[in-house]
């Protein structure tokens, strides 16, 4: 598991909702889900890269270095500990703001056509 320390100001790791849509839909950005495999069992994100803390590690020459990696958890619980840990190896990487749950609650319903699957 990734142990990391987060700069006091990490406002350079965030990214909002919107500009994540936005360079997703553009083909800029992709989704990593750092939820736990039980968490993610709960409920699945199907054009998320599905990646738990444990395997960030074993995992990272896995991960493009030409888009922007987005890490997402519940809460931003992890999420900006991976964000961190991955800009320091070299990727363009942040955390969503705001986490899972509010990707999933803005976009319900209708909202879910925003983004490009």
């Amino acid at each position: 598991m990734i142990k990391y320390a987060i700069p006091k100001n990490n406002k350079n790791l965030k990214i909002t909702l919107d500009e994540f849509v936005e360079k997703f839909n553009n083909k800029e950005a992709i989704l990593v889900d750092i939820r736990m495999p039980f968490e993610r069992n709960i409920f699945k994100i199907p054009f998320a890269l599905e990646i738990s803390p444990e395997e960030i590690e074993e995992k990272i020459d896995t991960l493009p270095k030409d888009k922007l990696i987005v890490i997402a958890c519940p809460n931003q619980g992890r999420s900006p500990f991976a964000a961190a840990y991955l800009k320091e190896k070299g990727f363009n990487a942040k955390f969503l703001e705001n986490g899972l749950i509010n990707l999933m609650q803005t976009l319900r319903g209708g909202e879910a056509k925003k983004l490009k699957v």
